[in-house]
């Protein structure tokens, strides 16, 4: 069963932006997106209006990239369109505890931060979770797994909602595969976002049926279809 208080995920960028990360975030207007380097998604309000996304397009600037995530508002039509991905989101059960998230120890598992970077983005580069940047660690714990001192397997916090935090940037280098790398990265965030009385909750490519199966696995829920969009500024 999802509670009531999921009607905020309805528009988590826009409520991340205007709430636990309006520091990493630049606003005109209603519009809004994250700094350079940190994000690339952007929001407008529910019922944006055409001076919302004229907003929108002088904060990003001519011909740059909008990454309007989830929103289900269609901009102007000389905003060129990307991409589309079809996508589904999952959250952990209401009134959950935390010992409920099943977590592995944390023996093993490390706190990635600002010296990591190179290492965080080679590993991203070449397994491909979602976007990520050189200041992504920014929006929240990224916790990783080293053998022989090498990257190999990853995963983080990114959007912050009230009372919610999404899992993101799992992946695990081709040759690290099959061990559980990802189980105990996202076991050990739920398990901390849970400790703060906060919910997890994230995003997945419909076509990725291993990873569905994963976070089930792990207890999360689907609560519902999403389609994501970017598209290019005027």
């Amino acid at each position: 069963m999802t509670g009531t208080d999921a009607v905020i995920l309805d528009d988590p960028v826009g409520e991340s932006l205007r709430g636990h990360h309006a520091d990493l975030a630049r606003r005109l207007g209603r519009a809004a997106t994250y700094l350079p380097g940190v994000a690339t998604f952007s929001a407008v309000p529910t019922d944006p209006d055409s001076a919302d996304w004229a907003d929108l397009a002088r904060l990003l600037g001519r011909g740059e990239f909008a990454d309007m995530f989830s929103c289900q508002a269609t901009p102007p039509s000389d905003w060129e369109p990307v991409f589309v991905l079809e996508g589904r989101q999952m959250i952990w059960p209401d009134g959950s505890r935390p010992g409920q998230a099943r977590a592995a120890i944390d023996t093993g598992v490390v706190e990635l931060g600002a010296a990591d970077v190179p290492e965080m983005l080679d590993l991203t580069a070449r397994t491909q979770p979602g976007p990520f940047w050189p200041r992504t660690h920014e929006l929240g714990t990224y916790l990783g797994v080293r053998d022989n001192g090498r990257l190999v397997a990853m995963a983080g916090e990114r959007l912050r909602p009230p009372g919610w935090t999404e899992i993101s940037a799992v992946c695990t280098a081709p040759e690290a595969r099959g061990r559980g790398h990802a189980r105990r990265l996202v076991s050990a965030l739920a398990t901390r976002v849970l400790a703060r009385g906060e919910r997890p909750f994230l995003h997945v490519a419909e076509t990725n049926t291993t990873a569905i199966a994963l976070y089930e696995r792990l207890g999360f829920e689907s609560r519902k279809h999403v389609t994501f969009r970017g598209f290019r500024t005027p």
